[in-house]
């Protein structure tokens, strides 16, 4: 258990039974009396934010969360199944916690997934991924101008803006936390 002192912005703890983190902090020494703790918390299975407030005697629940590291194996409905590298369990992800993310992944491709007491809460994607350019219109020739940007369909039907001298199979490199382009693959 951690006690009110401890807490912290980032910290993860454990709010009736949900892993919870805490998004904001602010200590407060009133004249009399004990010392106040608000926080601001966000339950990280619901989403839902809430403000709590501990005083400096009161105590708080660790929150046991496990990452490990799973390849992804293949779609099965809305479920994303991926096998984990070491026992081979699979753990079944849907398009719901996945959101924006079920874009961006690929075969074979390696992920972290946090679990809270053997439940699903967050994946964790590889920084960027390379994906091929399924059609765009053709640029220009000599539209040279800076930042201009034109939409683009890739293979599994996501569509994104790139810079104009991209091209129908060229292969580009995506920012999976934003969901930006990043650069084209070269093609040696």
């Amino acid at each position: 258990m951690y006690s009110a002192s401890d807490l912290k912005k980032g910290l993860k703890i454990e709010i009736d039974g949900d892993p919870c983190m805490i998004t904001n902090f602010e200590f407060s020494k009133p004249g009399k009396g004990q010392s106040l703790y608000r926080c601001k918390i966000k339950n990280l299975v619901t989403g839902n934010t809430f403000d709590k407030t501990y005083r400096s005697a009161d105590k708080v629940n660790r929150c046991a969360l496990i990452s490990r590291d799973y390849t992804f194996s293949y779609i099965d409905g809305n479920d994303y199944v991926f096998s984990d590298n070491e026992t081979f369990e699979e753990a079944h992800l849907n398009e719901e916690l996945l959101g924006n993310l079920k874009n961006f992944i690929v075969d074979d491709m390696q992920v972290e997934i946090l679990f809270h007491n053997d439940r699903p809460l967050d994946i964790t994607l590889p920084n960027f991924v390379e994906m091929t350019i399924a059609e765009t219109e053709p640029g220009a020739r000599g539209d040279t101008a800076t930042n201009v940007m034109k939409p683009a369909k890739l293979v599994n039907g996501y569509e994104i803006n790139v810079p104009i001298f991209i091209n129908e199979g060229d292969v580009i490199r995506i920012d999976t936390r934003d969901g930006s382009y990043s650069d084209r693959v070269s093609k040696g």
